[in-house]
């Protein structure tokens, strides 16, 4: 967590106020943030399950990015009625949605870039 006042803060957010797009890559900045997404919308959207379909994540950093991915309101967690254990999903918002054709457009223009 970053102080404030700091000069990376204080960068950071001139940046953000500057360009949408800086505020937007940082949101889905990281290595894993796309993949999550990605599988979510594939149907992968309980914990274990992102665990086991996206090869070398730590638990950890699973669960630290899907929190973070949920405090940007990119997705949002669910308690699955009636099962026992009590069973979470992931599920996007709006704004997850909205992203899913930038994505697509970042994937497609990775390929060519390849």
């Amino acid at each position: 967590m970053r102080k404030e006042q700091s000069s990376n803060s204080i960068n950071e957010q001139y940046l953000f106020n500057a360009c949408g797009l800086n505020l937007a890559i940082s949101k889905i900045s990281g290595r894993w943030k796309t993949q999550i997404l990605l599988s979510i919308v594939r149907g992968h959207n309980r914990f274990n399950l992102l665990h086991k379909k996206i090869d070398n994540i730590s638990e950890q950093v699973l669960g630290r990015q899907l929190k973070a991915l949920e405090k940007d309101n990119i997705i949002t967690k669910a308690i699955i009625p009636n099962s026992i254990p009590i069973g979470v999903e992931y599920k996007l918002t709006d704004l997850g949605i909205e992203l899913l054709p930038i994505l697509n457009a970042l994937c497609d223009w990775g390929k060519h870039y390849r």
